[in-house]
């Protein structure tokens, strides 16, 4: 018997799957799967039509208006279409402003899963424009009267009440990001790395990620200038954020490719199972992140039994033990990072143990279904006559 009571969802977010670029997008798509065996849940995201969802997207008159512009248009179609909910649950400012919508019109509460804050990030200004005001805008307003607020670790929560100091703390409930163990796992096969170049016989430091100032891609390949030349550094990288990031990141690809073999960039979005592989057979994952409020990514490279060497930054430290699942240094700072790396790339045996240590760690405290379980119970409480 369901201990919640059948609570009607309206679930909103920009990505859902087969369209998942980022953190956020991975969060949705498995706590979704599993709050369906809780609650009544309806999937709301952006873009084209697809299995599981319904899609909404921006009004055909702002096709040549600024980009935050057309995303409040396909809030208001979002929020038009939650009337029948008992409550709304949005993912990113993507969709803040449609819950906040929403919870006026229809008097329901709205639940905000805060996966970053937009303050703390101010290189969004290069890719939003003027835009980045309105994301930011949008964001503290309903931050701000949100009847619940989801923080995906400690240390975000952290940040949010710095933030935002009007929000009162006793809104703001950490339930943190999770994996499922059973999909990333340690993978035996080699068919993406031949597919991609990728010798399996060289020790490798892998990168999955955006190509986002938030990500640190920079930083990390100015370390590898130093690493050994043995190392070969394989990066999953797309959807740069910008133009001109993309031509540093560039730039800085060639150079390392003019003094060393074994710098594979792959650069397009790739299966899980492909990343999986990937994740499995390097002997390092890297995360030079310059803010991470959790990072999933470490959890996905932890549960394929992969070391992880990560910045010191955001919920990170929530997730990997240092010398323990890891190795954590300073953000920004390319020379410790490849310090770092060289001394589990040099000690194959000793990242061995904490990508073991790594995998037991996220198996054991980061399922989804005890996400889910934990979502479910706050939407009860909310909704309690």
């Amino acid at each position: 018997m369901n201990e919640f009571r059948k609570v009607n969802v309206a679930l909103l977010t920009r990505e859902y799957p087969p369209e998942v670029y980022g953190g956020a997008g991975v969060h949705v798509e498995y706590l979704a799967r599993e709050l369906r065996n809780l609650v009544s849940l309806t999937v709301h995201c952006q873009g084209s039509d697809r299995e599981g969802a319904v899609a909404h997207r921006p009004w055909e008159l702002l096709d040549t208006a600024n980009a935050t512009l057309q995303t409040f248009s396909t809030d208001l179609a979002m929020a038009a279409g939650v009337g029948s909910a008992d409550i709304v649950h949005t993912h990113t400012w993507y969709t803040n402003l449609a819950g906040h919508v929403a919870s006026l019109l229809y008097e329901i509460p709205h639940v905000m899963t805060v996966h970053s804050l937009e303050p703390l990030r101010p290189w969004k200004s290069e890719q939003l424009g003027g835009g980045y005001a309105l994301s930011s805008w949008s964001e503290r307003v309903s931050v701000e009267s949100a009847a619940a607020i989801i923080a995906v670790s400690h240390g975000m929560r952290a940040d949010l009440l710095a933030t935002y100091p009007a929000v009162p703390a006793s809104r703001v409930h950490v339930i943190r990001n999770g994996i499922d163990t059973e999909h990333y796992s340690p993978s035996s096969d080699t068919s993406a790395l031949e597919k991609y170049g990728i010798s399996a016989s060289r020790p490798t430091v892998a990168y999955v990620g955006r190509i986002t100032r938030q990500k640190g891609l920079p930083v990390l390949l100015r370390a590898a200038e130093s690493l050994d030349p043995e190392v070969q550094l394989v990066l999953c990288a797309g959807q740069a954020d910008t133009e001109v990031l993309l031509a540093e990141v560039t730039h800085l690809v060639d150079h390392l490719r003019e003094t060393r073999s074994g710098v594979v960039w792959i650069d397009g979005m790739l299966p899980k199972d492909e990343v999986i592989q990937i994740l499995s057979h390097a002997t390092v994952f890297a995360c030079p992140s310059l803010y991470e409020p959790l990072g999933i990514v470490n959890l996905e490279a932890m549960a394929c039994g992969t070391a992880v060497v990560a910045s010191n930054v955001g919920g990170i430290p929530e997730v990997v033990a240092d010398s323990q699942t890891g190795l954590l240094v300073p953000a920004g700072d390319p020379a410790i990072l490849a310090e770092a790396i060289s001394s589990l790339v040099l000690d194959p045996a000793r990242a061995s143990a904490m990508g073991q240590l790594g995998r037991q760690r996220v198996a054991a405290e980061f399922s989804w279904a005890s996400i889910a379980a934990q979502t479910a119970a706050l939407y009860a409480d909310l909704t309690r006559p």
